[in-house]
């Protein structure tokens, strides 16, 4: 005989990124997969500290307009 039970699972589900540049917050699926997520622990001798935790979102319109001049991109079907 089985013998079951009821669970209810809660899933945390992302619905809205907001830039940390320009404070726009972006609903849209395509906007969202376009956001540059940095997370990073700080080591030794890092201006911003031993063992901190370095963290920041950024829209692509904010990536472009601070570091557009200095990104290389490439297509990948030129790649070959």
């Amino acid at each position: 005989m089985k013998h079951t039970v009821t669970e209810t699972i809660e899933i945390d589900r992302l619905n809205a990124i907001t830039c940390d540049i320009c404070q726009t917050t972006y609903r849209d699926g395509l906007e969202m997969q376009e956001f540059h997520h940095i997370l990073t622990t700080g080591s030794y001798g890092s201006i911003f500290g031993d063992g901190t935790l370095i963290e920041c979102d950024i829209c692509q319109h904010c990536l472009m307009r601070l570091l557009g001049g200095y990104i290389r991109t490439e297509h990948q079907d030129e790649r070959a």
